[in-house]
């Protein structure tokens, strides 16, 4: 029997989640068992190799693992085959994308301290086709400390995920960071080859952007040659504010380039997707949110190619 989902078409561009349009959404029929719209079954290009991707930014509330774990999805979706690494020990994003980690299940941790490989220890992700997890548990809060007296404690994942990616058939990887700069962090700096900044369209936004910029230099001079900050995100996008459109204005003028076209809204249904275990492109796909982060998922696969 077929199941009634609500779908409505949203324009391009900035909008309000369904649950404030205004407007009813259209109740059609679909076949789709798993809960999933078909929609998001469209083939992504491959990149020319394997992106390394960290999802950081050291505010909090700015949409960081939201963004992580959504994007990992729209690509997994796209036909893409991705990895992402639960670095904050909060193992939220590894509870968005229905990764089991409250039972100790080692991880993120043993990976780091243990110097265990990532597949020994990576889950399939139910949320979508091709998607994996490396789950962070409490043990990882302690990291910060351990890590301390360890030789090359900051290479720790780069030479992790290398390993991964070398043996593994591998597109995407992300790495989710904790809202701090820490050695977590310096490890995932290490180990990406781009980063990806999600910004909040609201005041402060760019608030520590510059001490952030001189952490990735420092990285650059000192460790990783190669980090190139390639991609800003804007979310939390609320069109009934001049501010949100300040913001965006300004981001875009500091970072011409790097600033996606697609813009995230703000949105409930974002918002409640963990709570069940999910990412909105599971829990409702057809909201403003799910739409808007399934686009960037496309856009940021489409950069890869066109030489963004």
């Amino acid at each position: 029997m077929a199941l009634l989902r609500r779908r409505k078409k949203v324009p391009d561009g900035p909008k309000r989640a369904l649950y404030d349009s205004g407007e009813t959404p259209e109740l059609v029929e679909t076949d789709d068992l798993d809960g999933v719209s078909r929609e998001t079954d469209k083939p992504l290009p491959r990149p020319p190799a394997p992106r390394i991707m960290a999802v950081v930014n050291q505010k909090g509330g700015v949409g960081k693992t939201t963004t992580a774990v959504n994007l990992a999805a729209g690509l997994g979706f796209g036909g893409l085959n991705v990895l992402l690494v639960d670095l904050d020990p909060q193992g939220n994003a590894s509870t968005a994308v229905g990764g089991e980690h409250r039972n100790a299940e080692p991880g993120t941790y043993e990976v780091l301290l243990d110097e265990d490989s990532i597949a020994d220890h990576v889950q399939l992700s139910p949320e979508a086709p091709n998607l994996h997890v490396l789950v962070a548990t409490m043990d990882l809060a302690g990291a910060e400390i351990e890590l301390v007296s360890v030789v090359s404690r900051e290479t720790r994942l780069k030479r992790a995920i290398d390993e991964y990616v070398s043996t593994h058939d591998i597109d995407y990887v992300l790495i989710d960071c904790p809202p701090s700069l820490g050695i977590l962090t310096v490890n995932a700096f290490v180990a990406a080859r781009e980063l990806l900044i999600p910004i909040q369209c609201e005041y402060y936004a760019l608030e520590g952007l510059s001490q952030l910029k001189r952490s990735i230099n420092l990285v650059q001079a000192s460790i990783n040659p190669e980090l190139e900050l390639s991609t800003v995100l804007l979310t939390m996008y609320d069109a009934r504010t001049r501010l949100a459109a300040d913001v965006v204005e300004q981001v875009r003028e500091f970072f011409p380039r790097q600033t996606m076209e697609t813009i995230i809204p703000r949105s409930v249904r974002v918002a409640e997707a963990p709570s069940y275990g999910q990412t909105v492109l599971t829990y409702q796909p057809a909201s403003a949110g799910g739409e808007a982060y399934l686009k960037a998922a496309e856009e940021l696969a489409l950069r890869a190619v066109e030489g963004d």
